[in-house]
């Protein structure tokens, strides 16, 4: 249903069964799947792609340029996938030319007024809870969670699976499995509790147990922890997911409490 009231530039390509409320604005080059709901107030702009079945509330920004001052005005993209919803007053800036896209994935929920910069990457399944904010360029992976009003440093790689304390400013990568929080952010064990709710196993949780109380609780280095825990721990996928983000994170992982 095209809604009358709303502004919807004649070259967008939007699915039949999309539902578009008063007041809205939709710019060129954007497309929007079949299912989808744009609540009144939303502005759409240029290089939108946004999947099927989402639910955009009142007020949300999708597809302004980048806050960057680098930025050109190339032709970059905003894309957002399936199932996701995004509440009010959500902003989410395109990419730059060092990315061209920004992305968010499938079944996520963005919580009202937060904000996603340009060149982000969203895995599936993510929650942004109220007020959290993305700087430029940083990378969440599935089923991580950010509680209320956190704070993420451009280029931070945040790991799947990942539970954050609300009010955590996080300026470093933050590895898979654990939760997380406190100023400065530090390691707080292991989301032991939404492991379980996805379905891992008593045993692949220890797995991942006995991996981080090598990296954070034996005061090692992270280099002779990986290597203790190479010699002395089975390979396992998520033992060998852990140590890949560990070594490919140039920021550096976040310390241990008692670090």
């Amino acid at each position: 249903m095209k809604q009358p009231l709303a502004y919807i530039h004649p070259d967008a390509k939007i699915a039949p069964t999309v539902v578009i409320e008063p007041y809205c604005t939709i710019d060129k080059n954007v497309v929007i799947g079949d299912g989808t709901r744009i609540g009144p107030n939303v502005t759409i702009m240029e290089g939108v792609r946004i999947g099927k079945n989402c639910n955009i509330f009142p007020g949300a920004v999708i597809g302004a340029i980048p806050q960057d001052l680098k930025f050109k005005g190339e032709d970059t993209l905003a894309i957002i996938g399936d199932n996701t919803t995004i509440r009010e007053c959500v902003t989410i800036n395109r990419g730059t030319a060092a990315k061209r896209k920004t992305v968010v994935g499938n079944n996520c929920l963005l919580m009202a007024y937060c904000h996603v910069a340009h060149d982000c990457v969203i895995g599936d399944n993510v929650i942004m809870s109220n007020s959290s904010q993305l700087a430029g360029e940083v990378v969440i992976s599935d089923w991580a969670i950010l509680s209320g009003a956190v704070l993420v440093h451009q280029f931070t790689h945040i790991g799947a699976h990942v539970m954050i304390q609300g009010g955590t400013r996080i300026n470093k990568d933050v590895p898979p499995y654990v939760k997380a929080g406190r100023d400065p952010i530090s390691y707080a064990g292991i989301n032991s509790i939404g492991l379980r709710r996805r379905g891992y196993t008593n045993e692949q949780i220890r797995d991942i147990q006995d991996t981080y109380r090598y990296l954070y609780l034996s005061g090692l280095n992270t280099t002779h922890a990986i290597e203790r825990i190479e010699a002395e721990l089975p390979a396992t996928k998520e033992r060998d997911e852990i140590l890949l983000f560990v070594r490919n994170s140039p920021r550096g992982i976040i310390k241990g409490y008692f670090e």
